[in-house]
């Protein structure tokens, strides 16, 4: 494995691609059976390879960059998410998720049920300030050894330096942490599905560049300065930073105008100035504004317009219209309009006329519903800052220390997913979730708009320190924080909002051991191995977890919950359906499940049992006799 990790294996083009045909074409002699040797065509090549330059190309690399990738690409080890019911709200009816745990391999867990099923991606990652990260993931080098072969610790193991900016890892650590995370999270994200990062001026860089990497140059939708801290870091060294950055990528190229946002109510009453019956409108030129087109190369957009002395417009000539108006500037150019006749024949109900001065303008109506704009590159405004942010969660905690340092402000976040989302259905994923800011933003979404978007939280639960905030108010870690802030930002929506149906629940699941034994392949193990057959469960899992387990790994999402009878788990999505039978059964299961059965195929996940292997093959030899259940059931063993 090792040896394949580290040599590079040359692929033989297919020799009906165009590039091998024109190789063998140039230099038969690479290509003697038909394949190109690449060895021989570089040998042959050589000396135009001679120039190191030639060999040179743009790459963004880092020490740990391929192990990196590995782990993004490596199953989970031996994980899963179990459910806590306790610290949850709502558990029979709510669709949103929290998740307390390394956000790693819950995203991983993550990828069979929601694959390409995110709309919205939003994560406030840490910020690479020099400090070690909570978030730690297995690399072969260990730290220590890398401090030592570079210098930076002693035969002793004494630090050479104190300046961890300057050591090797500064930017090292935070890439590694960041990598896998990015994309796994792609695979998430739905084929029109929006990705958007905070980040701050330390690592906004190669945040870029990996984000360039991993969803694609030409998927860059943007880069905003928002003002978050007026007044500036005074403990910076040069410049007192006021500001952070948000960098959007989409998942797939999308069409201008995807990441406008509605209009608010502030910007409609400024813009849409006029009323009529079919609600407020506002009038926009008609003329092409641009003197780059006019009637010299657009002659067909050149005609004429007749206007009554009231404004209403007709494009014939009568007793009531007869001021001729077009297309032409005061200073005499041969303009055009930005409507073809057909097209202002169709809606003649749109325009209207206009005198300026001496001259008169055709304008066209522009209704105010589902009325956008076209958010700009800088942000500043007072509700997006950080203290706004701060007051927010003291508020609800009805207290005024800090209970949570620099939490992004609800009105913030809200403008960001709304750049993302586009369905009333969409699925948000925040797996830095922090205090839980997205959380009550989605919630305050659904109560504006009356959507029904649903969320997924992933934090770590990292541990509050003794002297903080939150851990004398009794809140041990971020998650009990997060966690208490979301139950009191939607009990604080239901009461103002009695009569809406807002989802104000979440179901909470925590990473832990898998539920299920692991094989070993140590041949002293052999026997204990054997007793998995019949026992593949750990002693101390619950059949609620080991159901859970199953139906994740079977691709059923977090927020379905089981009709359960006995020892006997159903699940339905709008997809798939899965039965998990923890229970004892008969040859007769199938015909059982088959009349609970709610979708043209569904999978069915049981052990076998303790009795013998006759019932495993009666059931097998039933399947395949009766095509009515052989067409509708697979089989998997445990």
């Amino acid at each position: 494995m090792k040896e394949n990790d580290t040599k590079f294996q040359a692929k033989t083009p297919d020799f009906n691609t165009e590039a091998a045909k024109k190789i063998a074409e140039l230099f038969s002699e690479v290509a003697p059976d038909g394949h190109i040797d690449v060895g021989a065509l570089e040998d042959l090549l050589s000396p135009d390879l001679e120039n190191e330059e030639n060999n040179e190309k743009y790459e963004f690399t880092w020490r740990g960059k391929k192990e990196a990738k590995r782990i993004a690409n490596a199953p989970t080890r031996n994980t899963t998410l179990i459910p806590v019911k306790e610290k949850s709200k709502n558990w029979d009816s709510t669709k949103n998720v929290y998740i307390e745990g390394d956000n790693l391999e819950a995203l991983k867990l993550l990828q069979k049920a929601y694959s390409e099923r995110i709309k919205m991606i939003y994560i406030d990652p840490p910020y690479n300030t020099g400090h070690d990260f909570v978030y730690k993931d297995n690399f072969h080098d260990s730290y220590r050894n890398y401090l030592k072969e570079t210098g930076q610790l002693d035969e002793e193991g004494n630090a050479n330096t104190t300046n961890k900016e300057t050591n090797g890892r500064y930017h090292t650590d935070w890439l590694n942490m960041m990598y896998p995370r990015l994309k796994l999270g792609r695979n998430l994200l739905s084929e029109d599905g929006i990705i958007a990062v905070s980040i701050d001026e330390h690592e906004v860089a190669n945040l870029r560049k990996i984000m360039d990497e991993i969803f694609g140059e030409i998927n860059f939708m943007g880069q905003i300065t928002t003002v978050n801290n007026p007044r500036g870091r005074s403990q910076d060294k040069y410049v007192a930073t006021s500001s952070e950055y948000l960098l959007i990528y989409s998942k797939t190229v999308r069409p201008k105008g995807r990441l406008s946002v509605d209009k608010t109510a502030e910007d409609l009453g400024k813009d849409y100035q006029y009323q009529d019956e079919k609600g407020a409108y506002r009038i926009l030129e008609l003329r092409n504004t641009h003197r780059d087109f006019g009637k010299f190369n657009r002659p067909n957009l050149f005609y004429s317009f007749y206007v009554s002395t009231d404004g209403n417009v007709s494009l014939t000539k009568d007793n009531t219209h007869n001021i001729e108006v077009q297309p032409i500037w005061n200073d005499g150019f041969e303009g055009c309009w930005t409507w073809g006749k057909d097209k202002s024949l169709e809606n003649l109900d749109l325009l209207v006329a206009k005198k300026n001065n001496e001259y008169w303008k055709i304008y066209r109506k522009s209704y105010a519903d589902n009325a956008t704009k076209q958010l700009k590159s800088s942000w500043n405004n007072k509700q997006f800052y950080t203290d706004k942010g701060q007051e927010e969660v003291s508020n609800l905690f009805n207290i005024k220390e800090k209970i949570f340092q620099a939490p992004k402000s609800v009105k913030y976040i809200k403008q960001i997913l709304e750049m993302g989302i586009n369905k009333d259905n969409d699925i948000i994923l925040d797996f830095f979730s922090g205090s839980g800011t997205t959380a009550e933003s989605v919630m305050s979404i659904n109560k504006e708009q009356k959507t029904n978007l649903k969320y997924i939280m992933i934090q770590l639960p990292e541990k509050t320190s003794n002297d903080s905030v939150a851990y004398n108010y009794g809140y041990k870690t971020i998650t009990d924080v997060a966690e208490e802030r979301i139950r009191r930002a939607g009990e604080k929506i239901q009461k103002e909002h009695s009569n809406a149906n807002i989802d104000t629940g979440f179901k909470v699941f925590k990473l832990q051991k898998s539920t299920i034994k692991q094989w070993d392949d140590n041949p002293e193990m052999f026997q204990q191995q054997l007793e998995m057959i019949h026992s593949p469960f750990t002693q101390e899992s619950t059949n609620d977890q080991r159901a859970l387990e199953i139906a994740i790994k079977e691709g059923i999402d977090l927020s379905t919950s089981p009709i359960v009878q006995e020892n006997n788990y159903h699940f339905v999505t709008d997809t798939k359906e899965v039965f998990v039978i923890l229970g004892n059964y008969s040859e007769n299961l199938l015909d059982a499940l088959d009349k609970e059965r709610k979708l043209a195929n569904a999978t069915v996940v049981l052990k076998e049992m303790d009795s013998g292997s006759e019932t495993k093959f009666n059931l097998i030899e039933k399947l395949k006799q009766e095509p009515g259940l052989n067409d509708h059931f697979v089989l998997e063993w445990l």
